[in-house]
């Protein structure tokens, strides 16, 4: 069992229930699913590319990741309907608790110049939005590897109903966020 789901356990829950007041177990807000997204817009030109963004995710989520295709064709874009542009993996139980953890304590200290996360990235109901500006962050990826930086999407998906609750759920976490 990860680090992160033992603490949710034991410490999470009694913090938020006497902060919010709540008065069942089950009030408690928690992290639904975690969702990493990354646009490969240079994939309409190489299929390649977007096979070493999908293996590159692979690494870091320990999960195969699913190729994203265009809903629209854009004309500015070059891009057709239906053309794949980016691939994305949901994360839920056990390695949603792992890659959290790893994602909080190893690759967010290792961002050049971190002080911290946007607070206000939440949406109104409780889920919170981080991009990563390149996949290096993370340890397993070895620096020589790597074709092109890459930056992707990571969304946070609570069962929270205001942002307040979700940024004291990811604060009990150890999120980092900015003063």
């Amino acid at each position: 069992m990860s680090r992160l789901r033992d603490i949710y356990k034991n410490e999470i829950v009694d913090a938020m229930m006497k902060k919010f007041g709540y008065k069942n177990v089950l009030e408690v807000p928690k992290l639904h699913k975690i969702v990493v997204n990354m646009g490969v817009g240079e994939a309409k030109e190489n299929a390649k590319i977007l096979d070493s963004a999908i293996a590159d995710m692979q690494i870091i989520t320990g999960q195969k990741a699913i190729p994203c295709k265009a809903k629209k064709s854009v004309a500015n874009f070059k891009i057709r309907e239906g053309m794949p542009i980016g691939c994305k993996t949901t994360l839920r139980g056990e390695k949603m608790y792992e890659f959290a953890d790893r994602l909080i304590n190893l690759a967010l200290p290792r961002v050049r110049d971190f002080r911290g996360v946007n607070p206000n990235a939440f949406d109104g109901r409780g889920n919170y939005a981080l991009g990563l500006k390149e996949q290096l962050i993370f340890p397993e990826i070895e620096y020589d590897k790597i074709d092109k930086v890459r930056g992707m999407d990571v969304i946070f998906v609570t069962t929270a109903h205001t942002d307040e609750e979700a940024r004291e759920l990811l604060r009990l976490f150890n999120m980092p966020f900015a003063s």
